[in-house]
């Protein structure tokens, strides 16, 4: 396949930034996304000029570290996957794909593609912890759980935190993210003891960072790789609105 490609090239955060359009030949559909950044970016230092930054890790949808904005979808048209995980196969011969980072306050762009979202990891720290003694492997392993609440539990904690929601979200909202990291430990009994000051602390956080308010909309859910469901919202503001009656 032959692709153009217009990439949003920005030197830092205080660069005003533009897109460049590139031409790329040979693609094979067997591809994936990334690899098709890495055969451009190879093309590029061989010409002497300045390889496109992007973020990326593991390369297997578990880090969410590859956070693009692909033709104006969060990880592209693909439901329920990372841009890794994304292939070529995906698009036609002759098509245009445009490429921009994460648009939110929260997430200035470092350079490129790539964009700070330490601001995650910041709300995460305000609260996302246990400190109840669970004992050994086996003591936490004989704490009876609710199948359902176990269900949901793990399902709130296989969010990786790539900010897809952030990116969906016409108010850049960081509900979806901050009410998964909340969830996974309030539905836990381990995770109760602390669960009214988490959630005050952790909200606390979210909007010192800039993150706007949730819209309603659905979209950080229908745009989340890891089909992350709005219900952990709900739970969060019951859990926030209880603690600001309870915790006085």
């Amino acid at each position: 396949m032959k692709l153009t490609l217009k990439v949003w090239r920005q030197q830092n955060s205080q660069d005003k930034g533009r897109f460049e359009s590139y031409q790329v030949s040979d693609v094979s559909t067997d591809m994936s996304f990334l690899e098709l950044f890495d055969v451009l970016n190879e093309r590029l230092i061989n010409e002497g000029k300045d390889p496109i930054a992007f973020d990326h890790d593991c390369r297997e949808g578990i880090c969410g570290a590859c956070s693009m904005y692909i033709n104006g979808r969060a990880h592209g048209p693909w439901h329920e996957t990372t841009t890794c995980q994304l292939h070529m196969r995906a698009y036609n011969d002759g098509d245009t794909i445009v490429v921009e980072p994460w648009r939110a306050a929260a997430f200035p762009v470092i350079k490129d593609l790539a964009v700070d979202r330490s601001a995650f990891d910041r709300i995460i720290q305000a609260g996302g912890y246990i400190s109840v003694n669970t004992g050994n492997a086996v003591d936490a392993n004989a704490i009876p759980i609710d199948k359902v609440d176990a269900d949901a539990a793990f399902a709130a904690a296989a969010c990786i935190g790539c900010g897809a929601c952030v990116a969906a979200c016409k108010n850049s909202s960081a509900m979806l993210f901050t009410s998964a990291k909340i969830s996974q430990l309030a539905l836990l009994p381990q995770g109760r003891p602390e669960h009214k000051q988490r959630a005050e602390d952790m909200v606390a956080q979210m909007d010192k960072e800039g993150f706007g308010s949730c819209t309603n909309t659905g979209a950080c859910e229908a745009e989340c790789p890891k089909g992350i469901s709005i219900t952990n919202i709900a739970r969060l503001n019951r859990e926030f609105i209880t603690a600001g009656f309870t915790s006085k």
